[in-house]
């Protein structure tokens, strides 16, 4: 029968909303209609079209918002066929504080470590690449003003450009990397030279890093900050609209008490705390598949229950994650089976819930 057969059910508007209402959005709570989320409702005799408007384009469940929406709409007489489009809006969190917004950036995520070693300029490399691979508009801030390591990790090298915006302001281009918009002092000085600055000018640089670079439109600047509790990572946890810090750690005790120093400063300054990833969680021989607790075990899943924040996500250690950091392709971009390429996209996209759950808290 074709799709306007005479006598067939007239499929309205409100029919289709009305089975969407019965569509819960499973991370935020809710019915997507009522969270506003359905847009652009098309009939064209029995064929049905719609947009479903994500909090991210990072969204974990997907799939299942996608599933759920085209069986409750073919459940209507006379629907034969079911489009369903995905945009996503990343709004900037309720609450998140507004006195120096950097134009055209909806989220900033500073990932952080209570000590070096521990991975994480790694974790923060791949898991703005998985972003990227799951839609959203990513930017890098290279935060490690004594040790960047993007330019390495990302494998580009160059200057950035120069030029005045409408306000006569002098502003730079970021270099791009697999998708990603980079910034880092790498790229302005010699990498075999030693940068030898006192506080005050590394605040003043990262300031330039932070409102003087052409980052708009992002979805998420991921900033990597230097390990520790020092000078730069309060500067800027006192003086940016943070939407939330992701703290990298390993399983080892020593490295454990590090990271609550790092939480509880960031929770002085009223940064909320979006999780913890646990980076060298173990390795599984490639010849023998058996798995060695090197580090030893449970130290990220003690820390997320005493601070009560989420363990995002275990990345195993694995040599095709160290060969990607130094050739400048990330792991999350290998398929190498030690790259553990769909672990940081399933971090990233908990990041991203985690994200989305907050901002629909505080609003």
């Amino acid at each position: 029968m074709g799709l306007f057969t005479r006598g067939a059910p007239q499929i309205t508007e409100q029919q289709v909303l009305a089975a969407l209402s019965q569509v819960q959005e499973p991370e935020l709570g809710g019915d997507i209609v009522s969270r506003r989320m359905v847009k652009d409702v098309k009939i064209n005799g029995g064929a049905v079209s719609f947009t479903i408007e994500l909090t991210t384009p990072a969204c974990p469940l997907k799939d299942q918002i996608q599933a759920e929406a085209e069986a409750a709409v073919r459940a209507l007489p006379g629907v034969e066929e079911v489009g369903i489009e995905f945009t996503a809006n990343t709004r900037r969190p309720a609450g998140i504080p507004e006195q120096a917004p950097i134009p055209g950036v909806a989220n900033v995520i500073a990932v952080a470590a209570g000590k070096g070693g521990v991975g994480k300029s790694t974790v923060a490399a791949n898991l703005a690449v998985a972003l990227g691979l799951e839609g959203a508009r990513v930017g890098l801030l290279d935060a490690d003003v004594f040790g960047p390591s993007m330019p390495l990790m990302f494998g580009v090298r160059g200057q950035p450009e120069a030029f005045q915006n409408e306000k006569g302001e002098a502003m730079m281009i970021p270099l791009e990397g697999h998708g990603i918009k980079l910034i880092s002092v790498g790229f302005l000085i010699d990498e075999s030279q030693p940068v030898i600055w006192r506080g005050p000018m590394v605040s003043q640089l990262l300031r330039q890093f932070l409102y003087n670079v052409a980052w708009a439109p992002l979805d998420y600047l991921i900033i990597d900050l230097p390990p520790g509790t020092g000078d730069v990572a309060l500067t800027l946890a006192q003086s940016l609209p943070l939407t939330g810090s992701l703290i990298v750690t390993t399983p080892q005790a020593v490295a454990t008490a590090d990271v609550i120093k790092a939480m509880e400063m960031f929770k002085k300054v009223n940064v909320p705390l979006l999780g913890i990833v646990e980076n060298m969680a173990y390795f599984v021989a490639p010849d023998t598949g058996k798995r060695y607790d090197i580090f030893g075990v449970g130290g990220g899943e003690r820390l997320a229950a005493r601070l009560g924040v989420p363990l995002l996500g275990q990345i195993p250690l694995g040599i095709a994650v160290r060969e990607g950091g130094d050739s400048g392709a990330p792991a999350v971009i290998s398929d190498a089976p030690d790259a553990y390429a769909e672990v940081f996209r399933q971090i990233a996209r908990q990041l991203a819930a985690r994200i989305s759950v907050l901002k629909f808290a505080a609003a």
